[in-house]
């Protein structure tokens, strides 16, 4: 990434966009999760890169306005490359969202230091409640972490969350759906992700299920975000697909984002997490009417105001659950 040509800035319309500050300061990630598309994506050579900070410095002075998107699949992978962005970055007040892991988020200081540099809003890929389902995908960074305690380190942050989880491993059963959807609603993440677990070609998960006789077939040009295209184990192709339907449903309920922001022990932090989720999915003409007009950029001051920082003072945290390892919850 050393020596790229400056990003060509001058030829977006910045307003048809709700958020024109997007921005990569690394490629890749270094971890090798099964599912990932990332290995097959940089197979022969290194799989994580960064920007020199000058670099990536030089970039975000570059973008006009407060807020930044960091669409880096792992921002905080390199941790003196991280370290070094997020101390140039203070008294810069800037607000800005990116992706983090969980071991990441729970190791060090790096997360306050994003914190202060004002990382507002984060993608964390949980994907599972089930240590099987970790061994099984390679997901290493995950096992055996507390994610209570990077949900608690967050929120007092006044980081809101985007929680990310895999549907279709083989540990989970018919009852995935509504523990997942409880849990995140309990831990009161701000938004979720959810996705049907896909074999992309190259990846480990592939040619695994390739050597099992499990995959169905190859014609990719059926493929959408919910087509089962492997033989399933603990439920099936139907449930899950109807699962899959039903969590997203049911997370954006407007009673569960209530119950979601009251988890919360800051009344800012609970208003801004009703705005933040209500916003993003119970809007959908309002969008649609910003977007058709070309006026989604007008809506980037209310975004700031909602990623604004958060005074939060730690409470105790009695009876949240953390990684649950009990076997009544696989």
């Amino acid at each position: 990434m050393q020596g790229i040509p400056k990003v060509r800035r001058d030829l977006i319309k910045r307003s048809y966009y709700l958020v024109p500050n997007s921005i990569v300061v690394t490629r890749g990630c270094p971890h090798h999760c099964d599912f990932c598309y990332k290995d097959a994506l940089f197979e022969g050579g290194r799989s994580f890169y960064t920007q020199t900070v000058d670099d990536a410095l030089s970039e975000i002075d570059r973008l006009p306005g407060r807020h930044l998107y960091f669409l880096d699949d792992h921002l905080l992978g390199n941790q003196r490359f991280a370290s070094g962005l997020f101390e140039g970055m203070k008294g810069m007040d800037r607000v800005f969202q990116g992706a983090s892991t969980v071991d990441a988020i729970l190791r060090g200081d790096l997360i306050e230091k994003a914190a202060e540099a004002g990382m507002r809003s984060v993608f964390v890929g949980f994907e599972t409640l089930t240590q099987g389902n970790l061994l099984q995908s390679n997901k290493k960074q995950n096992l055996g972490k507390d994610y209570a305690a990077a949900i608690r380190r967050l929120h007092d942050l006044g980081i809101m969350i985007n929680g990310s989880f895999v549907f279709g491993l083989d540990e989970d059963g018919p009852d995935v759906f509504e523990r997942t959807v409880e849990w995140a609603v309990k831990m009161g993440l701000t938004t979720c992700t959810f996705h049907i677990l896909t074999p992309y070609p190259g990846t480990g998960l592939y040619k695994a299920m390739e050597a099992d006789g499990r995959l169905l077939h190859n014609n990719w040009d059926l493929y959408d975000t919910r087509h089962v295209v492997y033989k399933t184990r603990g439920l099936s192709a139907e449930q899950l697909k109807r699962g899959y339907d039903w969590s997203y449903r049911a997370f954006y309920s407007w009673s569960n984002i209530a119950r979601a922001s009251l988890q919360h022990d800051d009344i800012k932090h609970q208003l801004k997490h009703f705005a933040y989720a209500g916003g993003w999915k119970k809007f959908e003409p309002l969008w649609n009417f910003m977007i058709k007009h070309r006026h989604l950029n007008q809506m980037l001051p209310l975004l700031e105001a909602i990623l604004s920082k958060v005074r939060h003072t730690p409470q105790p945290t009695a009876g949240m659950a953390a990684f649950p390892h009990q076997p009544e919850n696989r």
